[in-house]
């Protein structure tokens, strides 16, 4: 054969299958455009000189691993669609003389089309939009406009090389498909049906047992730290569930369908059941897949929009006032001492000198440990644990702080009195105690006289991924020494903060001068003197935040998209695939007296009977995930509940229309197939 045949053939290939392979270009250029768009952001010098943007990059470096990943697996799922439909041509030329070489020199020609293509129009189409994406994350991280145009060769030759290598693997996927077939199996493909899957009772059983152990699974956990544990582990049994849902219940669903006479046995219904049923095991692969794609998108959106639109929330859940200083010591003589009042002193005298008066001031000595919370007492060492039952996991290990009776008082505006072995509590992250006593390590019990309803907001408890819990006792200074006894108190130190009326410039440039007062009073006492300063800013951390969330939020937005195609080249294949598949069977309902309102009808009814229940499982999905979402932003200083839930609506309401209109375009293309042939015989 002359070479130039097999390259007419390859062109031939792709012009009669149009319809399969331009929604599929498509999706491979916009893949090699995102993919080229994250690694350009991952490694442009802009984000060097803005603040929050090496955070930035790092979040894109991870998102662009995770793009890689999803493009192999969903283009070798989309790449299923085309080679089954073009099976029976593959079976025609091998019984027409052409041996499976052939047939594989036709098939690298249409590769290396395919991927020239995609690669030239999505690389180009990456740098057209490159700097688009780069001007968004700019505004996101309110940093000044660069607009400057640079191509970067690092970010080309990345992107060219891993779809290159993708593309590799499809080609040597589909000889391999060939060459375990015969010619007589490919020329039948296209008419060879599918069986039920077997046990679909027993499969469907399990997939409910699944998703209901990650319902309660992610319903019942109560603290941050557990929610980020069992995550993962919540996400890959609702995979499980919903593949085996929909494989083996939606072949449930069909039967019982057909067992229902009055809905069976009406036109619109007829066809559409009977031919779902057979082939419910790829169809109902499709549909699982597209349910986790719209609850991925779905999760991904909300989380990330949320914590971006309430950072300032967050910010200031972190850090409630303007300064915060942390005088770290080694014993109560330091605590007391007079190097603590010299840093207290330092940063009111550079206050005092650019006339600014501190306010909202807080200021009190703490002592902090942690230990392990069981029951009504907390393991702190070894020693506990042999007298105690080993019951213990990572969400009983909480933090516990010291605060005298006397600071409590002042602090809250309070008259509180407590005897000498009683205590008061206050519990964070949603958690309470409620037993009588506490008993901490060795030491006698303690009285529990009552759970404090609130306490100061220094900003510690937002970073901490535990539970806090602060003890309230009459003499500060024998609770430290009765933890000392057992070296449980894992620092000693005083806390600081305060308030100043001017602007971010201004408390910025104020944070430097009180960093070189507070570096040469910790000169002053020696690197071994046990004494150490730390002061925090919240106008210096602004842009750390803001990085950090507009970060989180703009690869949301990335990995959305991406997603979303994915969604909707799925739900298209899905649709195209099967209206060639039911053309012949609406044919021969055509002949015997089917209108074409009649097919119309029907093949709305296949559609709504499962296009929508992706949709629906997804919001259910994303109901039941929503405690686990709102423990795991906790994590973030996000506690604003009620951002929360109306960002999350807004994205289900707006992703449920643009479904809508996905499914409308979707059955127009199956009802353009399966009514083709009755036009052309008319």
């Amino acid at each position: 054969m002359k070479r130039g045949l097999y390259t007419r053939l390859a062109l031939a290939g792709i012009q009669k299958n149009k319809k399969l392979y331009l929604p599929y270009i498509l999706a491979c250029a916009g893949m090699v455009m995102m993919c080229y768009i994250v690694s350009f952001l991952q490694t442009s010098p802009v984000f060097g000189s803005l603040p929050g943007g090496d955070t930035v990059q790092a979040f894109l470096w991870m998102g662009f691993g995770v793009m890689a990943v999803f493009s192999l697996l969903f283009l070798f799922y989309t790449n299923a669609f085309l080679v089954r439909r073009r099976k029976m041509e593959f079976g025609l030329y091998n019984i027409l003389g052409m041996d499976k070489k052939n047939l594989a020199l036709v098939l690298g020609i249409e590769s290396l089309l395919v991927a020239g293509i995609t690669l030239l129009s999505g690389l180009f189409c990456g740098v057209l939009f490159s700097k688009f994406a780069e001007l968004g994350i700019i505004k996101l991280l309110n940093g000044q406009a660069d607009f400057r145009f640079t191509v970067s060769p690092q970010p080309l030759g990345y992107t060219a090389l891993l779809f290159l290598g993708i593309y590799l693997l499809l080609y040597l996927n589909t000889l391999r498909q060939l060459h375990l077939a015969n010619p007589i199996a490919l020329l039948h493909s296209e008419n060879t049906g599918e069986k039920p899957p077997k046990g679909n009772a027993l499969l469907a059983l399990l997939g409910v047992l699944l998703l209901a152990g990650a319902y309660v699974l992610a319903v019942s956990i109560e603290d941050p730290l557990s929610a980020m544990l069992w995550f993962f582990v919540a996400v890959i049994l609702v995979i499980l569930a919903t593949y085996l849902l929909f494989i083996s219940g939606s072949v449930t669903l069909c039967r019982l369908l057909q067992k229902n006479k009055r809905y069976y046995y009406k036109t619109r219904h007829f066809v559409s059941v009977a031919s779902m049923r057979y082939r419910m095991k790829r169809n109902g692969a499709g549909l699982a897949s597209i349910c986790i794609l719209c609850t991925m998108v779905l999760v991904m959106l909300s989380s990330t929009a949320c914590l971006y639109i309430g950072k300032e929330d967050s910010l200031r859940q972190r850090f409630p006032r303007n300064y915060n200083l942390n005088v770290y010591v080694e014993s109560l003589e330091m605590l007391h001492g007079e190097p603590v009042r010299q840093s207290l002193d330092a940063l009111d005298s550079v206050c005092e000198n650019h006339g600014y008066a501190p306010i909202n001031v807080l200021s009190y000595p703490t002592a902090a440990f942690a230990g392990y919370m069981q029951g009504d007492r907390v393991l702190l060492d070894e020693a506990d644990f042999t007298s105690a039952p080993i019951t213990t996991n990572l969400s009983d290990y909480w933090q516990f702080f010291i605060i005298s009776l006397e600071d409590y008082n002042r602090l809250m505006g309070a008259s509180e009195t407590l005897a000498e072995n009683e205590v008061m509590v206050y519990v964070t992250k949603d958690q309470s105690y409620t037993a009588p006593t506490l008993t901490i390590g060795t030491n006698a019990p303690l009285q529990v006289k009552k759970q404090a309803e609130s306490f100061v907001d220094n900003g510690v408890d937002a970073m901490q991924v535990m539970a806090s819990m602060y003890i309230i006792v009459p003499d500060f200074d024998a609770a430290v020494e009765r933890l000392s006894a057992q070296q449980a108190v894992a620092e000693l130190n005083y806390i600081y903060a305060f308030d100043l009326s001017c602007s971010d410039d201004a408390q910025i440039a104020l944070q430097e001068e009180m960093d070189t007062a507070l570096t040469a009073i910790e000169t002053q006492a020696g690197e071994d003197s046990g004494f150490a300063l730390q002061l925090e800013g919240v106008a210096s951390e602004r842009e750390f935040f803001y990085g950090l969330y507009g970060g989180l939020f703009f690869l949301g937005i990335l990995l959305g998209i991406v997603f979303v195609f994915a969604a909707v080249l799925i739900i298209y294949y899905k649709q195209v695939s099967e209206g060639y598949e039911d053309r012949s069977r609406f044919e021969i309902m055509q002949k015997v007296g089917m209108t074409r309102r009649e097919i119309r009808r029907s093949v709305n009814s296949q559609v709504l009977t499962v296009f929508f229940l992706p949709l629906a499982l997804a919001g259910v999905h994303l109901g039941f995930a929503f405690p686990l979402i709102r423990k795991l932003l906790l994590i973030f200083s996000l506690t604003n509940f009620r951002l929360l839930i109306l960002v999350t609506v807004c994205c289900y309401l707006i992703f449920a229309l643009f479904y809508t209109l996905v499914y409308r375009a979707t059955s127009r293309a199956y009802y353009a197939i399966v009514s083709a042939r009755a036009d052309r015989s008319t």
